[in-house]
């Protein structure tokens, strides 16, 4: 069972059932985004400060977290933004909602709006893949040796794991959180499911959105933290100039902005539901 927000709805789309759920009973309607290698958990203290004054709705990714899917399934950016676009449809909310989107849910939330249709009220990307070179010597490594990585044994991979996200975060990441991170990809089908998901990944995806970046049908706002290891500040800069949007850099936080500045997020994204 996972420790921070455990995800107790169902929704059965073609590409698999995606674990989700709503937190909090009144006000605008919210959607966070989680990216990869994690999973919704790593909303919770934004979540939990959130939801006395909005709707939050969260997903785990196709693959991700409790959203298991079938070994070979296609868990790329190429249908993310499909699965994002239907499941927001799904929730028959009263308008579009606000999304918050971090890292690889950044491209998805870019490619669902550009290229899926999907209205929002407002975007607010946090370190968001979009804008090339994206991907760690890392990622690129496991997709040259997919196998090889998929058949460590289970110490040798947790290990990995817990390396590969603990450069993720500028301050330690909690230990709960990062149990929920670890756990999702522990067992058999988990490991399996962490090396095919970097397998996919997949700069073609980002590039079809990139000269639609001018074209956002909403009010956007750009959020890096300055300490990212994994994609320079500069890259955020860059991102925000292509849309044509606010740039904000958060002091102190790296690539995890959700648990390194919980607090900057949260403002950010009420400042953002004030506005209408």
């Amino acid at each position: 069972m996972r420790h921070n927000l455990p995800l107790c709805r169902r929704f059965d789309h073609p590409a698999g059932t995606i674990a989700w759920d709503r937190f909090g009973e009144s006000g605008p309607d919210l959607v966070l985004i989680h990216g990869t290698p994690f999973n919704a958990a790593v909303w919770a203290p934004v979540a939990a400060a959130l939801a006395p004054r909005a709707r939050v709705h969260l997903l785990d990714l196709a693959g991700y977290g409790q959203s298991r899917v079938p070994a070979g399934s296609d868990v790329s950016l190429h249908v993310q933004d499909r699965i994002l676009a239907d499941w927001v449809a799904h929730l028959t909310l009263d308008g579009p909602p606000l999304v918050v989107a971090h890292d690889f849910g950044g491209a998805t939330a870019l490619r669902a709006h550009l290229l899926r249709g999907l209205e929002m009220a407002g975007l607010i990307l946090a370190d968001a893949v979009m804008l090339r070179p994206w991907g760690s010597p890392f990622v690129t490594h496991v997709r040259n040796h997919e196998a090889a990585f998929a058949g460590l044994p289970d110490h040798l991979h947790r290990a990995l794991v817990a390396a590969y996200v603990a450069e993720a975060a500028h301050r330690p990441i909690p230990d709960d959180i990062l149990a929920d991170i670890l756990d999702a990809w522990g067992d058999a089908d988990g490991r399996r499911a962490f090396y095919a998901q970097i397998a996919q990944m997949d700069p073609a995806a980002t590039d079809q959105a990139v000269p639609h970046l001018g074209r956002l049908r909403c009010p956007a706002q750009v959020l890096w933290g300055l300490e990212d290891r994994w994609l320079p500040a500069a890259q955020g800069r860059d991102l925000a100039r292509a849309i044509g949007c606010r740039f904000t850099g958060i002091a102190g936080a790296g690539h995890l902005v959700q648990t390194d500045a919980p607090a900057v997020l949260v403002a950010a994204i009420l400042d953002r539901l004030a506005a209408g």
